[in-house]
């Protein structure tokens, strides 16, 4: 497996070495996440922690809509610069944290928890364990979590890395009896390269239990 250290060194490497408008990921406008956002009625003062966002341009759709409680974390610094630069003095508005998102301790609890390819590099089901655990404890109940992943007929490697491959019940099977599914669906995204990966959307939402704080 290879270590939180090791991680960070492939991604600033993969962010030293292209321009973010040429990574596979990147899009102008990620409508998938945009539309099941919309659909999780987060208010503008609701916090939302977006994992793995780096350079992604979710955080400018998200603050160009009105919303002010706002986190960024990923476990690239080079990445998070590049968005920070990007948004010049709108960046003060944001919470950036460098982190891997596998065992680390966050400030707060959010409404909504947005993952678009992070989720899917996880390919030690005790790494898959943790972030689990730190979903729950970030995640509030009643909270939603969009997770999007590769969808079984999608790419066995994503920069230089293997992944693992969802349908929507297997990603509910890894998070577990605390979430209920609530809708789903498919995406064809086309990268910069003009290749199409296909990827499934999930929003999930947190059931309250009785064990739930």
């Amino acid at each position: 497996m290879p270590q939180s250290t090791e991680r960070r060194t492939h991604w600033e490497n993969v962010y030293a070495d292209r321009d973010v408008s040429e990574v596979s990921w990147h899009q102008d406008t990620p409508d998938s996440s945009l539309q099941l956002i919309d659909h999780a009625d987060v208010g503008p003062d609701e916090p939302i922690i977006d994992i793995g966002g780096g350079a992604c341009l979710l955080v400018d759709h998200l603050l160009h809509r009105g919303f002010r409680q706002m986190t960024v974390l990923d476990i690239s610094e080079a990445a998070l610069d590049h968005a920070r630069a990007r948004l010049g003095e709108r960046a003060a508005e944001v919470r950036w944290i460098c982190a891997d998102v596998i065992g680390v301790e966050l400030p707060e609890r959010y409404r909504l928890w947005h993952d678009r390819a992070a989720f899917h590099f996880l390919t030690d089901p005790t790494d898959r364990e943790r972030y689990r655990d730190t979903l729950l404890e970030a995640l509030m109940p009643g909270g939603d979590a969009i997770l999007a992943t590769f969808a079984s007929d999608g790419p066995e490697k994503c920069s230089g890395l293997e992944v693992v491959r969802y349908t929507p019940e297997e990603l509910g099977v890894e998070l577990g009896e605390s979430f209920e599914l609530i809708e789903t669906w498919d995406e064809e995204h086309r990268t910069p390269g003009g290749a199409v990966q296909h990827f499934v959307f999930c929003r999930f939402r947190r059931r309250h239990l009785t064990a739930d704080a």
